[in-house]
């Protein structure tokens, strides 16, 4: 025992007796390095203090501050009186806001609630809208997975997706009306994006549906019992094809457009303006949207709404037009279309003013000739193409003065039928060549000369006619007819504030016709809307001004009471170009116009309208033309009045009549001064 002790005792000699703790030593280290670690977090922290403090201040105000906006009244249309075309016409609505990030059981909860007090149209819910809102249940989800067989492995999405598709095939599934109900509550808040609003039901809303869902609005975040507007026409529609549509909430923006209208800051389910002023106006009919400022907290909750802009309702439109001539107008259009009968395939008018450009009214409609049905068409006086006939002229004799080849002086040629390699050409009076006269410019106007029309355009071409020999005047002549033409509006746009309007339709200009040439300088070869045509003869009446035609007169406000405000901006006649005629040349083909209805020479085509007061000048035509085989004729007429200082322009055009129709046109013309005279200007108001 001594031994192991003395043992013990040399060994712990040897080993320099008992070890220190290194413990503490650790301890110390550890804490030297949490404190420098500490030392760099705070010097870190305070250096994105001073230096980015602002920037990430702005980036979470930014994050947790959004804007929710709704939707104001569209802007009102008012005639040149006045009167309201179109207005908003107020419902008691249904809406939802959806929140931030709102779960897809959220919405399914409140669809289901606010289903069993508000009844709505099931009729655009679609299948897969159906089986979305019938999976958003889990118990649903759960008992049709459990239907389904090789998921194992499967995602959360490729298993919804493949439950989707089993419903999809599954004859049996079926929704309940209630279910179908709630599906489609389901579906139109669904397609919300956070903080914007839609409307669940925007019409038809029952008192009793108001006071239900009013009683449990706290069961139901983001539904609201509010209003909504429709298109109103207190005045009848007579001028909707004009005026156009508005999209509707159900049909939400336009599919071609919907790119474009998102970028410019619109919800899919705005209404938008999808045809004509509507559409062509809508920067100033849409108006600004209400804004609120919504605070959110870190769990999606709003903490804080705060009205930034009330919003603006939409500037309205006043027109140039006035409703109870245009009312008028469209009546005798159409009654003139009904005593036509044969082959007419329509009538279209068009008043306007010839100094501002302003249109006081644009009537047409089409007919069926196989049915003889009749429907309205306004627009046709802006996209219906028609071989006019002799209206034209005034513009071809304009031309030949412009060119130089007569002059006011020495204008007359000898009226007889043209013969070129055989073929005859000849004025409506001179077929047999027995009634050859000599006539100047002004006379060929007053007696209708073709003859004379169709010698200018050879004298344009510088072809020397020789009677039966071959034409072969240069392809030139259908550039230099319709340059002038142009000039005057006929063959190209007319640059009216309205989209769709046609430039005409050109003939073939190639040597082989030629012939034709000839034919366009009476009128009987290239095609023109009567916007063009009235448009044509404006530019004569004022003097050698072509003006843009435009239906608006003015953008307005709208007062405290909502009836119509103070003017903000007036549509200013556009000049497009203006005729380079000297005044000589200008008095020489008005003198043409004024004699076709007041001239002395037997054959002035105008004589019926004579009676018409204030005295009209005016240039009628009969074209022949075909349909589907059968000869008919076109008869239209532009004129302008009073004749010594013209303040309205009337054109028209009668395609495809009968062809023993004779003056259908004038008869029409004399209709047409007479309501004007009535509901639009007072002669007393001029100097006759």
């Amino acid at each position: 025992m001594k031994n192991f002790y003395n043992r013990v005792s040399n060994r712990s000699q040897r080993s320099g007796g008992p070890k220190k703790s290194e413990i503490p030593f650790r301890l110390n280290f550890l804490f030297i390095i949490v404190a420098l670690l500490f030392a760099a977090l705070i010097g870190q922290l305070a250096y994105l203090q001073v230096f980015y403090g602002a920037k990430f201040k702005a980036e979470v105000n930014s994050t947790d501050t959004t804007i929710e906006t709704t939707n104001v009244q569209r802007g009102m249309v008012y005639d040149s009186t006045g009167k309201v075309l179109v207005g908003n016409k107020a419902h008691q609505a249904i809406s939802y806001t959806k929140g931030v990030n709102v779960l897809s059981t959220n919405m399914y909860q409140i669809a289901n609630t606010l289903g069993d007090y508000l009844t709505v149209s099931t009729s655009s819910l679609t299948p897969r809208q159906a089986i979305d809102y019938y999976l958003t249940d889990s118990k649903n989800l759960k008992a049709v997975e459990g239907k389904l067989s090789g998921t194992k492995g499967m995602t959360v999405t490729q298993l919804y997706d493949k439950a989707h598709s089993y419903l999809e095939n599954d004859s049996s599934f079926k929704l309940t009306k209630s279910q179908q109900n709630a599906a489609t509550i389901f579906a139109k808040m669904s397609g919300a994006y956070a903080l914007s609003t839609t409307y669940i039901k925007d019409s038809g809303v029952s008192n009793r549906e108001i006071a239900e869902i009013g009683e449990h609005l706290s069961e139901m975040p983001g539904i609201k019992v509010g209003t909504s507007w429709s298109r109103d026409y207190p005045n009848g529609t007579s001028m909707n094809s004009i005026i156009g549509t508005v999209s509707s909430e159900k049909t939400g923006l336009p599919s071609d457009r919907i790119n474009e209208l998102l970028a410019q800051g619109y919800s899919r389910n705005d209404s938008v303006g999808q045809s004509y002023l509507e559409k062509e106006y809508e920067s100033v009919l849409r108006g600004t949207k209400a804004e609120k400022q919504v605070e959110v907290a870190g769990n999606n909750t709003v903490t804080k709404e705060v009205q930034k802009y009330g919003g603006q309702k939409g500037d309205n439109l006043q027109l140039t037009i006035n409703s109870k001539f245009q009312s008028q107008l469209q009546s005798l259009v159409k009654s003139a279309e009904q005593g036509a009968g044969g082959y007419s395939t329509g009538t279209y008018a068009v008043v306007m003013n010839p100094n501002t450009g302003g249109v006081i009214g644009m009537a047409g409609v089409d007919r069926n000739p196989s049915t003889g049905k009749i429907t309205d068409n306004a627009l046709g006086t802006l996209n219906s193409d028609i071989v006019m006939g002799s209206v034209v002229k005034g513009a071809m004799v304009s031309g030949a003065l412009m060119k130089g080849v007569i002059t006011p002086t020495n204008s007359t040629l000898t009226d007889m039928p043209i013969n070129v390699g055989g073929v005859k050409k000849s004025s409506w009076f001179n077929h047999g060549g027995g009634s050859n006269i000599a006539v100047n410019a002004a006379g060929a106007l007053e007696v209708s000369s073709n003859s004379y029309m169709m010698q200018l355009a050879m004298k344009e071409a510088g072809f020397n006619y020789s009677s039966g020999a071959a034409l072969t005047m240069s392809t030139k002549a259908f550039d230099i007819e319709r340059g002038y033409f142009k000039q005057f509006g006929l063959g190209v746009k007319t640059g009216i504030d309205l989209p769709g309007e046609s430039s005409g339709l050109e003939g073939s200009s190639s040597f082989a016709h030629i012939g034709n040439a000839l034919d366009l300088s009476f009128g009987n070869y290239d095609a023109y809307t009567v916007l063009q045509v009235a448009q044509y003869m404006s530019t004569i009446a004022n003097g050698g001004t072509r003006l843009a035609p435009h239906v608006v007169q003015s953008i307005r406000g709208t007062k405290s009471d909502g009836t119509l405000g103070a003017v903000k901006s007036t549509v200013e006649p556009k000049v497009l170009n203006t005729i380079d005629m000297t005044a000589a040349q200008k008095r020489l083909v008005k003198e043409g116009l004024y004699d076709v209805v007041h001239g002395s020479n037997t054959y002035k085509t105008g004589g019926s309208m004579s009676s018409i007061t204030p005295k009209i000048s005016a240039k009628t035509g009969t074209a022949q033309t075909f349909y589907k085989g059968s000869e008919t004729v076109t008869l239209s007429l532009a004129s302008y009045a009073p004749s010594t200082h013209p303040q309205v322009v009337v054109a028209l055009a009668m395609p495809n009549l009968g062809v023993d129709a004779e003056s259908n046109n004038m008869t029409l013309a004399k209709k047409i001064y007479a309501a004007y005279w009535k509901s639009v200007q007072s002669t007393s108001t001029i100097d006759q």
